[in-house]
Parts: C-alpha cells; sequence; structure tokens
C-alpha cells in the first residue's frame, strides 16, 4: 500500500472516531439533559433548591446539546412573544422601585428561573415518551406530598400559633395541614392543580384501570385539600367541576355533589368554614380587601412602570389605609392580578396575562385525533359484497368462526399503557383546568409569589405548548 493510501485510511479513521465520539457526547448531553428534567419535575414539590439545582444542570446540558448536535433545533411556541415581553418589562420596573438593588437581584433570580424552566421543558419534551416519564415524575411527587399532608393531619399539627386562621372567628380550627409545601393555602393551590391535571387524564382514559387509579388518586388529593381549610382553593375546584359538568359531562355534577356532601358531613368546622365566605367577614378577608385598596392606589400613581419587582413590601407603608404602622412586612397584594400590576405596571401584568389565558384556551381547544388506518389498495382477490359467491363464503365464515379470547393485561401494565393521541389529549386538558385554576385563585390570593409555585406554572404552560406542538407534528405527517 502507498503512502498516500496510508494516509487516506488514516484520515478516514480519524474522522470516524470524531464523528463517533460527537455521536457519543450528543448522546450523553441528551440523556443528562433529560435527567435534570425530570428531576426538577419531580424535586419541585419535595425540595424546591434542589429542583433549581437541576434546572441550571439541565440549563447547561441542553446548551452544549443544541452546540453539537445540529438536529437539535431550537423550537418556537405560540405565546414566546408575550413571554418575552413579560421578561423584558418586568425587568425594565426594576428603575422605579425605592431599592433597584434589591429588585434587579429579586428580578433576575426569579424570573431568571422561570424563563429558564420554560426554556428548558419546552426544547426537551418532544416525544409521547418523554410526556409520559414527566407525567410520572411529577405524578410521584404529588402521591409524596398527598400522604405527608395525611400524616401531618392524622398525628397531629397544632396551627395556633401559625396565623393562618382567624382564632377568633374559628375556635374549633385547630389542623391545617401544609406539607412539603410553605403554608396551607400554597399546598391548596398546588393540590387544585393536580387535581386538575388527573382529572384531565382520567377523562380521556379508555380502560377501567386508569379511571380506578386516578380516581382513587383525585379523592385522595380531594381530601388533602380539604384538611388545608383553604376556602379558595375549595371553591375553586368546585367551580371547575361544576363548569366542566354543566359543559361536558352532567355525571361530573353528580360526583362533584356526592363527594362535597360526604366532605361537609363528617366535617362541621370545613363547613363553618365554607358557609364562612358568605355570611361573615373574618380577619382575613378584611385585610385582603385593604390590601387590594391600597394596590390600586399603587397602581394609580405608578401606571406604566410599576413599584418595581418584589418592591411590594417596601411601598406598602406609604398606602397602609388598614394596619396603621402595625409591625408586619406585607410582601404581596394577595390578588394575582392586582400585584404584577403594582409591581410591574399595566403592561407587564397585561404581558402576563396574554401568556397565562392564551396557553390555557390553546391547551384546552387543541384536538388530538386519532391515526388514521392506512388504505389498503384492493385486489381482485379481496371479499366483494356485491359478488353472491363471496356473500356466501362471508356467511359460511361467520358461522364458524369463534371469537379469540382476549388475553388478561395486568392492572398495572394496562394503567402504564396509552395511547399517544389520548396521553396528549388528557395532558392538554389537565394543564387548561390547572392553569383556568390559577387565574381563578388569583382572584383572592398571589400564589405564584412563591417560587416552587411559580416555577410549577411556568413548566406546566411549556408542557402544554410542546404538546400542542406535538399533535399539530403528528397531524402534518398524516397530511
Amino acid at each position: 500500500m502507498s503512502s498516500k493510501s496510508e494516509a487516506a485510511a488514516m484520515r478516514e479513521l480519524r474522522q470516524r472516531r470524531r464523528q463517533a465520539a460527537k455521536e457519543k457526547w450528543c448522546q450523553r448531553f441528551k440523556n443528562w439533559s433529560w435527567y435534570a428534567v425530570l428531576a426538577e419535575a419531580f424535586l419541585l414539590a419535595l425540595w424546591p433548591p434542589g429542583a433549581t439545582i437541576a434546572l441550571l444542570i439541565g440549563v447547561v446540558f441542553t446548551l452544549l446539546r443544541f452546540r453539537r448536535d445540529k438536529e437539535f433545533k431550537f423550537r418556537h411556541f405560540s405565546f414566546d412573544v408575550p413571554v418575552c415581553l413579560f421578561i423584558l418589562i418586568s425587568g425594565v420596573s426594576v428603575l422605579g422601585s425605592p431599592d433597584r438593588g434589591f429588585s434587579f437581584y429579586n428580578w433576575y433570580n426569579l424570573v431568571g428561573v422561570y424563563a429558564l424552566t420554560y426554556f428548558l421543558v419546552g426544547q426537551q419534551v418532544r416525544d409521547v415518551k418523554q410526556f409520559k416519564q414527566l407525567v410520572m415524575a411529577l405524578g410521584l411527587a404529588a402521591v409524596m406530598v398527598i400522604l405527608y399532608g395525611f400524616y401531618q393531619y392524622l398525628f397531629g399539627i397544632d396551627i395556633s400559633a401559625m396565623k393562618w386562621v382567624d382564632g377568633d372567628a374559628f375556635p374549633e380550627l385547630r389542623k391545617r395541614v401544609f406539607s412539603t409545601w410553605e403554608n396551607p393555602n400554597i399546598l391548596a393551590g398546588y393540590l387544585d392543580i393536580i387535581i386538575c391535571l388527573a382529572f384531565g387524564f382520567f377523562v380521556k382514559a379508555d380502560s377501567r384501570p386508569k379511571r380506578i387509579v386516578l380516581g382513587i388518586f383525585m379523592l385522595a388529593a380531594v381530601a388533602c385539600l380539604a384538611m388545608t381549610y383553604a376556602r379558595g382553593a375549595l371553591l375553586v375546584i368546585v367551580a371547575i367541576f361544576i363548569l366542566y359538568g354543566m359543559v361536558k359531562d352532567l355525571r361530573v355534577l353528580a360526583a362533584c355533589a356526592v363527594i362535597g356532601g360526604v366532605l361537609l358531613l363528617a366535617d362541621p368546622v370545613l363547613y363553618e368554614r365554607l358557609t364562612s365566605v358568605f355570611t361573615k367577614v373574618d380577619t382575613s378577608s378584611e385585610m385582603r380587601l385593604a390590601f387590594w385598596e391600597s394596590s390600586v392606589a399603587m397602581i394609580q400613581d405608578h401606571p406604566f412602570l410599576g413599584i418595581g419587582w418584589g418592591a411590594y413590601w417596601m411601598v406598602y407603608p406609604e398606602y397602609d389605609f388598614y394596619l396603621q404602622g402595625a409591625d408586619i412586612r406585607i410582601v404581596h397584594a394577595h390578588n394575582l392580578y392586582l400585584n404584577y400590576a403594582v409591581e410591574i405596571g399595566i403592561p407587564g401584568a397585561l404581558a402576563f396575562l396574554w401568556y397565562l389565558f392564551g396557553t390555557m384556551f390553546m391547551a384546552l381547544r387543541q384536538k388530538f385525533l386519532p391515526p388514521v388506518p392506512e388504505k389498503v389498495e384492493e385486489t381482485p382477490f379481496d371479499y366483494n359484497e356485491e359478488a353472491a359467491a363471496d356473500v356466501e363464503l362471508q356467511k359460511v365464515a361467520e358461522s364458524v368462526k369463534q371469537e379469540e379470547a382476549k388475553p388478561a393485561i395486568p392492572f398495572w401494565k394496562d394503567f402504564a399503557a396509552w395511547l399517544d393521541y389520548r396521553l396528549l389529549a388528557g395532558l392538554s386538558l389537565g394543564v387548561g383546568l390547572a392553569l383556568l385554576s390559577v387565574a381563578l385563585n388569583g382572584l383572592t390570593d398571589d400564589l405564584l409569589f412563591n417560587i416552587p409555585s411559580s416555577m410549577f406554572l411556568w413548566m406546566l404552560s411549556a408542557l402544554a405548548a410542546a404538546a400542542v406542538s406535538a399533535g399539530n407534528e403528528d397531524m402534518s405527517e398524516e397530511e
């Protein structure tokens, strides 16, 4: 062999080695970034710092994957524009803060985490297997949260010193579970989301085992929700089921009435707590009204830039119409819409609402159709309904044909087996209802002030966008 041939062979060998090494690293970045997504989803409700660490690791490996893998292209979604506007306007609001250093630090830490979650989940989740794995991670974490909530309730936790309820108005209320979350109201908002997600899959389930497992899970989540005694979240989930029942299926109304009746009869304190919304005003309700009055005044004085991201607690004393200088730090407006309008101005709040409600309606309206069976070309030997001989042969075949016994499918194997379009449809419906629960809970509280809750919202929004994108890709392939 000549020297030129040997040199060419060596070059080809080196090229193959480089290509093999490149493919190996591409696969590693793909696996590592996906494991980080699953870790964030699982840890979000259990250990938020760990979820943040997983997020940062996932983003790093995703960027490396973009650089190495030429087939891994950046995806654009329907509501990227309002997302970018929200990020930009909320950043500009820092200029209106009385402490720009604090607001900037708070903004790039929080909004940065939200944007990175939206980016990571939206770019990574691309096939049905990934959707299933991510949903399983969220579901497993939810089971652990619910079980810990039951543990708190059964073995006792005295919340009399935690100021989560007016002791004078509700002297018998001594337990309010909060599980792995900071307080009962935040846990209740999380459970509303989880119940909606499970309900979406329940509606789209195609077998009895799936409905049994999801039904038991929802009942446990509803029971844990009742243990929080969070009036707003309880009324929100009831309103969602009533609305869905009126529009889609009256059986949902009947189930809601039965389950609600059992819970109220079993727990008189829960009945008193819920009816208090319509019969009396406690300090919690009075304070919310006062905060809203102060927030409206702040918006009137700072309509465009707002008072600065995260600066509510600094500005509130100037608009204190209720506490009158009491030594209590008020960190948010207890209303999602007012809080965003106060801190980042009306344009920033509108950008966020565009993103929130746009994603919600997109998820609720998206259709996922079963695959169209492939057409088989006819041959002269095919059965012909018009041919007399074929008709007689068909009758004879039907008379002797015996139905084959279908093999029994294990319970859990049946639960894990989902048709692609049903999984995506259940996820899309569940996320749409979950975002509706966030929007309704936002009328009486700002659950998104809690960092893990906000990360969860942005994760679900990205998941809905990815599901819609996957559904549209499947439809375009069929066409």
